[in-house]
């Protein structure tokens, strides 16, 4: 019985590395670990088409992202974008209401369009907070 018992704890043992390298695809990785493997991609693709000169350019991107990136320095880089994103809004949005003071139509809808642009991408900065 303590044999069993022994072999089942030592193939345990063995197999739970060779089960932990097995990537598990409902597992969706945030912060350094999705942008590393958003370039391990990116590589995958490069080789594939043979575009030497993009896989390098890769390569030299994913050695300083792993020598550089951690999760804290990412989020802080991504609250800034989107705090910069919501000025850059507020901004447009100042903009446009001193052309409708105005009342020039032209302005206004180039205003609008800024402003449209603005809000779209502070929402893109916002959805990378939870990359």
């Amino acid at each position: 019985m303590k044999a069993l018992l022994t072999l089942a704890l030592l193939f345990g043992a063995m197999a739970q590395p060779a089960l932990a390298a097995v990537p598990d695809e409902s597992i969706e990785l945030k912060g350094c670990a999705a942008k590393e493997q958003r370039v391990q991609d990116e590589i995958g693709r490069a080789r594939e088409a043979g575009n030497t000169s993009q896989l390098e350019g890769l390569q030299i991107a994913l050695g300083e992202l792993q020598a550089n990136c951690t999760d804290e320095s990412l989020k802080k880089e991504r609250e800034k974008k989107v705090l910069d994103a919501k000025r850059e809004v507020s901004t447009r949005q100042a903009d446009l209401d001193k052309a409708m003071n105005k009342g020039d139509p032209e302005k206004i809808d180039k205003r609008k369009n800024k402003l449209a642009e603005a809000r779209k991408e502070l929402q893109e900065a916002v959805d990378e907070l939870d990359k």
